[in-house]
């Protein structure tokens, strides 16, 4: 498994974020701040404004040079055909490195959005994945899984390089992970839950005779956050407050109630509303420049192989800030 002199593990990686109070283009002025500071790589995931792939164009059109992670997308939601074809057409028309991220998401998405079957999801990531593999090196489609199939089809323009990540959670998606995947990724944790993934990925990767994948974790950061900042980062956080797996982490970090109340239909603005700082601090990385250097390597030293923050926006339009604050040219200028 090769590491890409843009993707060094101890290089800070830039989510482009989800705000529901945020302009949704403003994920691209992200990008440009983002490589404006030294940052080579950016995830971009898919939820209710861009598609993602759409979304990793327009950024790498605006961001040359900087290598884009798409996802974590939702498995069953588009075929191995329409994902190959979407890391292709972002690789041919930017030139950026791409890679892939998928995930099980939620049952609202996959089946109220798109009605699509939200069973099975571990089996169908991995037969997704051992389709995937094959069309992005190049050769013909001839998978026929229990869930996933697929005949005849051949990339244009193969992609042999790009890595594929998937978002663990739950038991089975993580023992997956470690099994297939190159990376795990990991958002709205605790280091502690990080530490435990480690040790179940490790074990599990050499139960199955391979070295044990990345573990990448995106972390909420916010400078000082203000009244404004806290009210995104728990507007946001109410959205997990519902799907599997994160509901049960909220509960074991001692929030069950909110997460009762999240899934027997409480409105996403009343839970935001009692998202105190307490619960927002065990998932986030706030504070002064300090607070939130040391907080970050509080995830490495849990076993994270690398960082991906996602920037508060809300005081700081694009994260300018604290991307300047965060950023490899800014470290490189402390270093000097």
């Amino acid at each position: 498994m090769s590491t890409r002199a843009s993707e060094q593990p101890q290089a800070l990686q830039v989510v482009a974020p989800f705000w529901l109070d945020r302009p949704a283009e403003e994920a691209v002025e992200i990008g440009v701040e983002a490589l404006r500071n030294g940052f080579r790589t950016m995830w971009l995931g898919e939820m209710a404004t861009f598609d993602a792939f759409a979304l990793a164009t327009a950024v790498g059109l605006r961001a040359p040079g900087l290598a884009l992670k798409v996802g974590p997308l939702a498995v069953g939601v588009r075929s191995p055909v329409a994902l190959a074809l979407g890391l292709a057409s972002v690789r041919t028309l930017t030139g950026a490195h791409v890679d892939l991220a998928l995930g099980a998401s939620s049952p609202d998405i996959v089946g109220g959005w798109h009605d699509r079957p939200w069973d099975a999801v571990a089996p169908r990531a991995r037969e997704t994945v051992e389709a995937l593999r094959p069309l992005l090196a190049g050769e013909r489609a001839a998978y026929s899984g229990q869930h996933v199939r697929t005949h005849g089809f051949r990339l244009a323009s193969p992609l042999p390089d790009a890595r594929i990540s998937l978002a663990a959670f739950g038991p089975r998606m993580t023992r997956l992970a470690a099994a297939v995947a190159d990376e795990i990724v990991l958002n709205l944790v605790t280091p502690e839950r990080v530490a435990a993934v480690r040790e179940v990925v490790d074990a599990e990767a050499r139960s199955h005779g391979r070295a044990a994948p990345e573990i990448a974790v995106w972390v909420t950061v916010a400078r000082d956050p203000g009244v404004a900042t806290l009210a995104q980062l728990a507007a946001q956080t109410a959205v997990y407050l519902r799907p599997p797996g994160y509901g049960e982490m909220f509960t074991e970090l001692g929030f069950g109630a909110l997460v009762e109340r999240a899934r027997s239909g409480a409105r996403r603005s009343e839970l935001a509303q009692e998202i105190e700082i307490d619960l927002l601090g065990q998932v986030c990385a706030l504070g002064s420049d300090g607070q939130v250097r040391a907080r970050l390597a509080s995830y490495r030293a849990a076993g994270a192989t690398r960082i991906a923050i996602v920037p508060a926006t809300a005081e700081d339009p694009a994260g300018r800030n604290l991307l300047a604050a965060l950023g490899p040219h800014a470290a490189e200028a402390r270093a000097a």
